[in-house]
Order: C-alpha cells, then structure tokens, then sequence
C-alpha cells in the first residue's frame, strides 16, 4: 500500500491575473505512490494550478510544500533537482537526433554532463545501457535509431516521456498527456503512464474523466479555480456538482 503522507501539498494556493481570480485558496494533498489526477471542464484553472505547483507561474497567495519542505519560492530546476519533475520541461525532444541519442543527451543533463563533448565517448558509453532500458520501458527500443521528427504523435509524446524519466523523477507530473491522440494511443499511454507509475508519484492534468477512470487513485475535480470535489472515480463520478460542472456551465 502507498504511503498515506502526502509528498506534495498546496495550502490555500491562490492565483490572480489582473481582477481574475483564476484558482483560489485550494488546498490539495498528493500521497506518495498514487497516481492522482487533477480535472476539470475547460476554464476550471487546472493548467494554472498545476504551473503553480512546478512553479512556472507564482503563487499570488498560498503555500507549497514537497515532502514536508517549503518550496514556495524556489525556482522550476532547483525544485526538478529535489525530485520533483514536470513532464515536456525539457523535452521538446530534439527533431534531428534519434530516439535513443534524445534519451542519451537527458541522461547527460541529469549528471550535468549536457555540454560534455570534449569527453570522450567512451566515458559517456556508461548511459548506453540506461538509454536503451528507458527506450523499452516506453516501449520505442525498435525505434530507438528513428529520428524524433519521424516518430508519430503518440510515440513523440512516449519519446518526450522517456527522456523525463532520464531525470529519475520522484514525482512524475505529467500535463495533458492524452492531449492530441487517437483511441489506440490513448489506451497505450494510459498503460505506460500505469507501468512508470509503479515505484513513483504521479500527478497528471486531464480534461477527460473517463481517461483517468482506472488509473487514478485520487482525483480532484476543479471549477471556476476551485476544488469542488475529491476521491475515487466513483466518488467524484456521482457527485452532482462535478455532473453540474461538466454538464451544466461547462465553461466556468
């Protein structure tokens, strides 16, 4: 059974643009080892928390804690360096290298050895073997030479994926990970993001309730930039303001 502490949590986290309050005073607790989802109709604020919990916006108000640690003010590569890593932060993957040289040059940034080139090739071979192995657990290892830009959407998005696993994240937040795809990738990536969940936190923005309906512990529905509702699938699925919400002001 994961650990019911929560690794990351937001306090009463609030956001203003202007006059707009776009997420206000929520309070959200991710426990270690779950998958939980965080979703809402279109103009819920879910983008909005979810780039203030990687801190690529700033807090106008509010708290954020990473495992019992205030990282309010810290900047997007110091909290990625605690372990805390948001999916596609440094992947738009490199179109010209290939699968396996994409995941190689993330394996390099990890140990701060991007810039390496006076290196020899030899003292970099050590990451051939791990580029290899992240490639096969997204399932690319026969693509590993194609180059990125040859790849197809889904796969792309598998490619980015690897290459934020290179990092050895902690917690894996991942934003919108079916955005874009097909029924087969959809389905493909659900049981991906299930496989590399296993060992890990993962924290992932979703439009769709039905996508997260089996891989999500927890999910928190958001409306208007507040939480409205939070629990199982079940919990959320017959709850008459998440059915008001994605039925009624879809819009909020």
């Amino acid at each position: 059974m994961p650990d019911t502490a929560p690794i990351i949590e937001a306090r009463e986290l609030t956001r203003v643009f202007g006059g707009f309050v776009a997420v206000k005073n929520v309070n959200l607790k991710v426990r270690s080892g779950t998958i939980h989802a965080l979703i809402g109709p279109n103009g819920a604020g879910k983008s909005t928390l979810f780039n203030l919990l990687t801190k690529f916006l700033t807090p106008s108000g509010g708290s954020i804690i990473f495992k019992d640690r205030d990282v309010t003010q810290m900047a997007p590569a110091d909290i990625a360096r605690l372990g805390l890593v948001r999916s596609f932060q440094i992947s738009s993957v490199f179109p010209h290298l290939s699968a396996y040289e994409n995941v190689r040059v993330a394996l390099q940034a990890r140990e701060r050895e991007t810039f390496a080139f006076w290196r020899s090739n030899k003292n970099l071979q050590r990451f051939n073997d791990e580029a290899m192995n992240l490639l096969e657990s997204v399932g690319l290892a026969d693509r590993a030479r194609a180059k990125a830009s040859e790849l197809s959407y889904g796969r792309k998005r598998a490619l980015e994926l690897a290459t934020t696993l290179a990092l050895d994240p902690e917690v894996l937040l991942l934003d919108e990970p079916m955005a874009g795809m097909g029924t087969e990738d959809i389905g493909r990536t659900a049981s991906l993001i299930r496989s590399v969940g296993i060992g890990r936190t993962v924290l992932m923005v979703e439009h769709n309730l039905g996508v997260v309906a089996d891989l999500s512990d927890t999910i928190t529905v958001l409306r208007r930039g507040e939480v409205i509702a939070e629990g199982s699938y079940s919990d959320v699925s017959s709850d008459s303001e998440v059915q008001k919400a994605y039925l009624g002001g879809a819009h909020g």
